[in-house]
């Protein structure tokens, strides 16, 4: 039976150089033992060298990463290499570790920082009309789905709309209801210090009144619900995405959009009015301790103030904004979670940018509503 040929690198002097010649196998179990051959070649060798592949019985990418080493610790001495005797094997692998045989693309063209900023606005632009469009088509859906349901009740999915009320609306009572009194109690505090110097401390209970009933409250609590609620859509819908779960209804007659996002929206429309209307009345009640505490007025006295100062459509401001706020918030989590594509990385960033949109969103509408119903003196 025949031996097999150890892995070496052999040096032979020749007119005008050197010919080293490989052989034997080259590959990663026998690198370890070439290559202090190598670095002896790349010391010793100087002059033209020629690299004799024709011993070599197999060759693998480390064989041939150790070949390239040889060639270019040569060159840098200032010494032509040529190759012979390569297979065909072997001349491909040190192609492609050979960035000089490969193309390079040219480098992308500078541009100035307006040609940027520029360019940066108009992507913004592009992609928000494109959110755009996907809302309305999620809108669509869910529109089509109610009006199905209202014609077949068999259709409505009571059992999903149920635990997701209880997902989205009761399970956040308790963050909702600290928040709200917190900042309530902070408000009060800080109108109560700053009035103080005027001697009006007691139109402190008169701003927190109104600031939280049109504005705080429900501004706070539809935040709160974007980066809780909001977050947890897009997370749900982008991992049945990214499992090919969508797909799976698509393919056995089942609309997505009436199954999975119809209950999560319509959930949100109904508990966000009322987490808004406990927002108000938690951030009330911690106004009238620390209106108690630090400006001395009882809390039938703060109630009394907190009727004369605020109207009921004052309260109904807040309530009014809050299903459209809910609507924004599960329509723009909901077109997140479909654009996941199969990595965590895009589920991670569309997750990211369903609560980023969502709350820039919010605050948005707000302010709209805020100039609408100055407008109209409500």
């Amino acid at each position: 039976m025949a031996t097999a040929t150890a892995a070496q690198l052999d040096f032979s002097d020749v007119d005008g150089g050197t010919r080293l010649r490989a052989v034997g196998p080259w590959t990663v179990r026998t690198v370890g033992d070439l290559e202090p051959s190598i670095d002896k070649a790349i010391a010793d060798v100087s002059g033209a060298a020629v690299l004799d592949l024709s011993g070599i019985d197999h060759i693998d990418t480390a064989g041939a990463w150790l070949l390239t080493r040889l060639q270019r610790g040569l060159s840098a001495k200032q010494s032509s290499v040529s190759v012979e005797g390569a297979s065909e094997n072997a001349q491909r692998l040190l192609e492609a570790l050979n960035p000089t045989e490969r193309e390079v693309p040219p480098p992308p063209p500078e541009i100035g920082v307006a040609q940027e900023l520029v360019e940066a606005i108009g992507r913004t632009m592009y992609f928000s009309w494109q959110d755009f469009l996907a809302g309305l088509n999620i809108l669509g859906g869910v529109t089509r789905g109610l009006v199905r349901a209202v014609a077949d009740p068999a259709r409505f999915r009571l059992t999903s709309i149920v635990f997701h009320i209880d997902r989205t609306g009761l399970r956040a009572v308790p963050i909702i209801a600290l928040m709200s009194l917190l900042i309530g109690a902070i408000i009060a505090q800080q109108s109560a210090f700053q009035l103080r110097a005027f001697g009006a401390e007691i139109y402190a209970v008169d701003l927190v009144g109104i600031l939280v009933l049109r504005e705080i409250g429900v501004l706070l609590t539809a935040i709160m619900i974007a980066g809780r609620s909001g977050s947890a859509i897009t997370a749900e819908i982008g991992s049945m995405k990214m499992r090919e779960e969508i797909d799976a209804l698509n393919v056995i007659g089942v609309d997505p959009v009436e199954v999975l996002i119809m209950p999560r929206i319509v959930a949100l429309v109904i508990v966000l009015p009322l987490l808004v209307f406990l927002a108000d009345m938690a951030a009330l009640f911690g106004a009238g301790l620390v209106s108690w505490a630090y400006i001395g007025l009882a809390p039938e006295a703060f109630i009394d103030r907190v009727r004369d100062a605020v109207a009921l459509n004052t309260l109904f401001v807040g309530l009014i904004k809050a299903p459209f706020m809910a609507l924004i918030i599960g329509i723009i989590a909901a077109s997140e979670g479909l654009s996941v594509r199969g990595s965590a990385a895009s589920l991670g960033q569309h997750t990211t940018a369903a609560v980023v949109k969502s709350i820039f969103t919010v605050i948005l509408v707000d302010g709209l509503f805020a100039l609408y119903f100055a407008a109209v003196n409500y």
